[in-house]
């Protein structure tokens, strides 16, 4: 699984960096079956929706997984950029986890 981040309007601290990555690499044991020949792209966006605010919502954390057949998609928005990605991380654990228990209810 190959993971690329991406920042907007919000300085890629490699603190942050790491973070993301070791996080959602987490995803990469529900993926065996699919990432065999290397086909499963995780993008990732990390981003500040606002300059003048400060407090409230405003980071958002946006994550894409391309699968050789679908493309997921989960998006969260927090005060505080780790937590947005973490919850972006349980959406998108539970859409994986979703499609897997189809398949394999499939081929029984």
């Amino acid at each position: 699984m190959r993971i690329t981040v991406k920042a907007t309007k919000l300085v890629l601290t490699p603190a942050l960096n790491v973070f993301i990555e070791k996080r959602l690499a987490r995803l990469s044991k529900l993926l065996k079956s699919w990432d065999d020949r290397g086909s499963v792209l995780l993008r990732v966006e990390v981003a500040r929706t606002t300059r003048h605010h400060k407090k409230g919502d405003v980071f958002r954390a946006e994550v894409n997984l391309d699968m050789p057949s679908k493309v997921l998609r989960a998006e969260a928005e927090n005060n505080d950029i780790r937590i947005a990605v973490n919850e972006a991380y349980k959406k998108l654990e539970g859409e994986v986890k979703k499609i897997k228990g189809k398949l394999e209810s499939k081929k029984r």
